[in-house]
């Protein structure tokens, strides 16, 4: 079985651990096909959105992945996760699910806590993040208060960017029930946030993982 996973930029860290996540919930056999364009979240980045020509190039990546077999796609980047929104009618038609790597992490951050903060290294991250959780708090018939947490930490090497998303945790644990991490980059730091705040703490290769799961199942793919 082939699955599709689309980013907008890597990390060897961070490719390591979606695919070992996938793998939990695929099993060793399935067969990941990674595509990558870097100016997608640049371009985003520079124009602080997504532009029509960075929304059609992601696109044109699912639909690669498509062609290419994959049963499923698995959209990595948080920053444009409302492209894959968008797709979800041409999804269903082609027999294809697109699935968010954040949506059911945010719905799991609603879940526990009416005082989310969320933290980013960029705003092109934070401010499509705080729409999803705002939204899915909507469809769950909840109401939620969201704290910024936007670091300054984009490019940094792993021990400087621990650190300064340890010291923002800690920052405003005081003033919320659960802390999530909107970037899948940050998900190495999850667990000694949690330890070290006493804070729920969520990042999102795990729930899409398992989303990318529940997309197969619902497909009929697996069981």
């Amino acid at each position: 079985m082939k699955v599709g996973l689309v980013y907008t930029s890597t990390t060897p860290e961070l490719i390591e651990l979606v695919e070992e996540e996938v793998k939990k919930q695929l099993g060793e056999d399935v067969e990941m096909l990674t595509y990558t364009d870097a100016t997608i979240l640049s371009e985003t980045r520079d124009h602080g959105s997504v532009t029509r020509n960075a929304a059609c190039r992601l696109i044109e990546m699912f639909l690669k992945a498509a062609q290419d077999g994959a049963e499923a796609v698995l959209n990595i980047c948080s920053s444009v996760g409302e492209v894959a929104d968008c797709v979800q009618d041409m999804a269903k038609y082609i027999g294809v699910p697109v699935v968010r790597i954040d949506e059911e992490m945010c719905r799991d951050a609603v879940r526990h806590g009416k005082r989310i903060a969320v933290l980013a290294t960029l705003p092109t991250t934070l401010n499509p993040t705080k729409n999803t959780i705002l939204r899915v708090a909507r469809e769950m018939g909840k109401e939620v208060e969201l704290i910024d947490g936007l670091v300054d930490a984009f490019g940094l090497d792993q021990e400087e960017f621990k650190k300064l998303l340890l010291n923002k945790a800690r920052e405003v644990k005081d003033q919320v029930d659960v802390i999530l991490l909107c970037q899948g980059s940050m998900a190495y730091v999850e667990e000694l946030i949690e330890a070290d705040c006493k804070k729920m703490t969520v990042s999102s290769p795990r729930y899409g993982a398992k989303a990318l799961k529940a997309a197969l199942i619902a497909k009929g793919v697996i069981q």
